[in-house]
């Protein structure tokens, strides 16, 4: 009521009753790594920056070009736009002017169009003498440079076809790349870096990376370490791949205290990913060796947007790979074979078998086979997670009401009816949202703080379809029986 005096009419907003409580982005990926940035024009470079990607397009025009050697974030977005859309949050963290190597006196000659390319690209503070190292030339008058391709090419009439060069410079060199930048901080200035940076995200888009990956780096224990710490605190999923070269059973000791990899850890954050798979490169017109879980990201992205987070990536063809490092036995009734037994201990792999293609096989994270429950499946976990954030995420329209019974009401009615949803959707099969006075005595409720409660129950993946069967005598009654 108002506090002034009124002699007339009035109407007052009553807002109460269930609000409608939104669900939050689970198809997010993380990519933290490296990316020829030199290629990009200079207001589209970023070091440190998590930066918004939602197509190949901009994956070019912010990141470069995959043929670039040596670069790992051009390649994992290309892959993780193989299957679909997504929607990706990229940290780079090379810096031209830190991670750099130097050149000194690089012997080139002109070709017959007067144009030479050195060793490597993305140069700076180039230096272009003659042979014998007495004349320097100057940049816009005796020759141009391309320093983005590495490219130089002669003007006039001094640098002509077949003149003979020698070139000191600096180039971007991601080798100089190491684990204390993949992992990050927080610099001078206050700016987080490296994965640390991935904490960025809520404040800079709304939504959270959900799916942390960093590809070629994340087989570093010290790295994979910091992936699984950050992915407790987004509540998300880190996925780790095991070193190039891994042998099945090394993959397997891995899991031990004996192993030699990185795949020792029971956490539900982490997704095991082996082996590593082969892709076509443009750039060598051959083959390379590729981490799985840039492939694996795209497809969890995918199968969020196309069928639900409550759904399984497991027996998900994979696309944009020809084959994978190496074979590995795989039949869906045999439980000796080397994906059930890789699967076994909580590595997710490759099943292709006469007919198949490469499809990904494996539901459970780190945690299997320590833990036994059902979060050990990565569905039910996601789906946990989804339905936690986004009651929490909703409840800021509450906060600091009047606590009543109407708040009360409108809590666990938006509560109750979100679950409902979720119920006809298909990603619980049930769920109730409750207040329970024996939580809220009024020694709490007296300092503002009220306690409600809710559970649900997701579909966990049909991973193991078993059939029983008698050989029933009685059937051969039957004979004759037409005559």
């Amino acid at each position: 009521m108002p506090a002034n005096f009124l002699h007339g009419v009035e109407t007052i907003n009553i807002d109460q009753g269930g609000k409608p409580i939104r669900v939050v982005k689970s198809a997010v990926i993380g990519i933290v790594g490296t990316a020829p940035i030199f290629q990009a024009a200079a207001g589209d470079r970023t070091v440190n920056k998590p930066v918004l990607i939602l197509n190949d397009v901009a994956a070019a025009q912010y990141f470069g070009s995959e043929k670039t050697t040596g670069y790992t974030i051009p390649k994992a977005l290309k892959a993780a736009f193989k299957k679909g859309a997504a929607t990706v949050v990229v940290v780079n963290v090379l810096d031209p002017a830190v991670h750099k190597s130097s050149v000194v006196a690089e012997t080139v000659a002109l070709g017959a169009d007067r144009t030479v390319t050195l060793a490597h690209p993305g140069v700076a503070t180039v230096v272009v003498k003659d042979q014998t190292g007495t004349t320097t030339y100057v940049d816009g008058t005796d020759y141009t440079l391309d320093a983005a391709a590495g490219t130089i090419t002669g003007m006039g009439a001094t640098l002509v076809a077949g003149v003979q060069l020698t070139v000191d410079y600096d180039y971007a060199d991601p080798t100089k790349v190491v684990a204390a930048d993949i992992i990050g901080t927080v610099d001078g200035s206050g700016n987080r870096t490296g994965l640390q940076a991935l904490l960025d995200c809520y404040s800079l888009f709304g939504f959270k990376a959900k799916i942390i990956i960093a590809p070629a780096y994340s087989t570093q224990n010290s790295i994979a370490t910091e992936m699984v710490a950050l992915a407790n605190k987004v509540k998300g999923m880190a996925y780790i791949d095991a070193p190039i070269g891994t042998t099945v059973q090394q993959a397997i000791e891995g899991r031990g205290p004996s192993g030699t990899i990185n795949f020792q850890t029971s956490s539900p954050r982490a997704m095991l990913c082996y082996p590593a798979v082969t892709v076509y490169d443009a750039a060598s017109d051959s083959t390379e060796l590729q981490p799985f879980s840039q492939f694996l990201a795209g497809i969890r992205a995918w199968r969020d947007n196309e069928n639900g987070y409550w759904w399984s990536s497991s027996n998900t063809q994979i696309d944009g790979i020809v084959g994978i490092e190496r074979p590995l036995t795989a039949e869906i009734n045999d439980p000796s074979s080397e994906v059930n037994a890789l699967n076994e201990v909580g590595i997710t792999t490759i099943f292709n078998s006469f007919g198949t293609g490469f499809r990904v096989w494996g539901n459970r994270t780190a945690a299997w086979p320590s833990e036994t429950g059902a979060n050990v499946f990565e569905c039910v976990l996601r789906t946990g997670d989804v339905i936690g954030d986004s009651i929490e995420y909703s409840m800021l329209q509450h906060i600091d009401g009047p606590l009543n019974n109407a708040l009360i009401d409108a809590i666990v009615e938006s509560g109750r009816s979100f679950l409902r949803k979720l119920i006809a959707d298909g990603a619980i099969l049930d769920g109730n949202c409750w207040y329970d006075p024996a939580d809220n005595p009024a020694s709490e409720l007296a300092l503002g703080h009220v306690t409600f409660r809710y559970d649900y129950m997701p579909p966990t993946p049909a991973e193991r379809i078993t059939f029983k069967r008698t050989l029933n005598l009685d059937y051969l009654k039957n004979l004759g029986g037409n005559q």
